[in-house]
């Protein structure tokens, strides 16, 4: 079994110009070029979530890792929700509540500040090795444009329906995400989200066993047992965000880094509080706030994101985690207040210490 997971893990790095099969996870507004090119220094592949830039940050942010550091990234997109429909004595309530841990919100919009027509042209237009999606798929057009300019797609999937859709579609490699994952769970369907939050040991065979393409483990990998355990389950590479997340490179918050630090498996939640999407976070006061039975429902995404922004920009501001969309992953203790690079080498080389 560990001489097939070598097999995979190596055929993996030499398709995509790797040293190791570790990638940094594509987390939108924690994931500044300096750690992606440290990420990519020690052999993996860099990192960054698009969500929320426009074509000329996604231009510079590909040109300032190019300068730093030579070798493969990914850029990251959200495959966009329908809008939602507007209910405004339940933003009102929603307002209300968020008065409590911050600047009351003065709008609730449902606008999205960037095309996503534009952002995918942006992401061609930096030809980065591989474009990948989360929360469905990309449109046939922007597959064939990606394939024309041969860059690779990778799609999120949290269950098996979703990884046979986005290999039909045309997808190079699947990311499976485990319900262990910080942050935003990339389920195709909002509604469906809560439903389907499986976990890895259980994910990663089942798609494994379903599509002929890679496949790549996420959730709750942040030492060497979790590399090892993801490849011996089939993965051919393992993709990691809350261990990288205290690392000076990151950047984040320092309440939020040390949180990190200290949050046991269940020191964390998922919850819809900060944006309207299902996603992992530390268990912070906000959040253990918003779960009350006296609390309003969260609105829907992007509604949430826009009532919440008031609050945790002041969170941001003044280092406040009960404030902060603090997201995290169950195996957020084992992350390491090391550089970078340290990490994601010393990783790898207790996994190849084991596997030969």
């Amino acid at each position: 079994m560990l001489r097939q997971a070598k097999q995979r893990a190596q055929t993996f790095c030499d398709d995509y110009g790797l040293d190791l099969p570790i990638l940094m996870a594509p987390m939108a507004g924690a994931c500044p070029p300096a750690l992606a090119a440290a990420v990519m220094k020690a052999g993996g592949m860099g990192a960054c979530g698009a969500l929320l830039m426009g074509p000329e940050a996604v231009a510079q942010w590909a040109a300032d890792v190019r300068t730093t550091q030579a070798g493969p990234f990914q850029l990251n997109l959200w495959v966009p929700d329908q809008k939602p429909a507007r209910d405004r004595a339940h933003e009102t309530r929603v307002a209300d509540f968020l008065a409590q841990w911050g600047p009351r919100p003065s709008e609730i919009s449902a606008d999205i500040p960037v095309s996503f027509a534009d952002q995918c042209n942006a992401l061609i237009e930096a030809r980065p090795a591989v474009v990948s999606s989360i929360m469905g798929i990309f449109p046939p057009e922007v597959v064939a444009q990606l394939k024309a300019k041969g860059i690779r797609w990778f799609a999120t999937a949290t269950t098996v329906a979703e990884a046979l859709a986005a290999e039909e579609a045309g997808a190079d490699a699947i990311v499976a995400q485990g319900s262990e994952a910080g942050g935003h769970r990339g389920a195709f369907d909002a509604q469906n989200a809560a439903a389907q939050t499986i976990g890895l040991v259980s994910l990663v065979p089942a798609i494994c066993d379903a599509v002929k393409v890679p496949v790549i483990a996420t959730g709750g990998i942040a030492d060497a047992r979790g590399v090892l355990a993801a490849l011996a389950l089939g993965a051919s590479a393992v993709q990691i965000g809350t261990a990288l997340l205290r690392t000076p490179e990151a950047a984040i918050p320092a309440s939020w880094a040390d949180a990190i630090g200290r949050a046991r498996p269940e020191d964390t939640a998922v919850t819809r509080a900060f944006s309207g999407r299902l996603g992992r976070s530390l268990r912070t006061d906000y959040v253990t706030a918003a779960e009350a039975a006296d609390a309003p429902d969260p609105l829907p995404y992007p509604l949430q994101r826009s009532a919440t922004g008031p609050m945790r920009a002041a969170g941001t501001q003044d280092n406040d985690i009960a404030r902060l969309q603090a997201w995290a992953g169950q195996s957020a203790a084992l992350a390491q207040a090391a550089p970078a690079e340290d990490v994601v080498r010393n990783l790898w080389a207790e996994v190849k210490a084991t596997l030969g």
